[in-house]
């Protein structure tokens, strides 16, 4: 299977404009990024044999201080995933903890953690 790098840029009016790398006239536009994807691959049909078998490699281009942005928004968005995860692991521990032996009811367990009593029932 080939492999194509395709790099996308957003054009004065807004439009994304896609080129194929290495491909000499491959390029369309969209409106969207995924406008764009569906278009060149249609445009690179027109010049390659190998293009609706081919795997697309996206680059987008944007500026430093967006690209800057997108990777704190990434990194935020890891730590919470992580805190979600630890947060699930704390609250199946306090569940089992608080019915298991103290033998709490599901209604008190739920009113203890603030949590409704079919959560605390699936946790458990």
């Amino acid at each position: 299977m080939r492999h194509y790098t395709v790099r996308y840029e957003r054009d004065e009016a807004g439009w994304w404009v896609a080129t194929v790398k290495g491909v000499r006239g491959c390029h369309t536009q969209g409106r969207t990024l995924d406008e764009a994807r569906r278009r060149i691959r249609e445009a690179l049909v027109l010049v390659m044999r190998d293009a609706k078998a081919a795997d697309l490699v996206d680059e987008v281009r944007l500026p430093v201080d967006v690209r800057r942005t997108l990777a704190q928004f990434q990194t935020a968005r890891s730590r919470a995933e992580r805190e979600q995860e630890r947060a699930r692991a704390a609250a199946k521990a306090a569940v089992r903890t608080l019915r298991r032996r103290l033998k709490v009811s599901v209604r008190d367990a739920g009113a203890l953690l603030g949590l409704s009593h079919q959560r605390v029932q699936q946790i458990g």
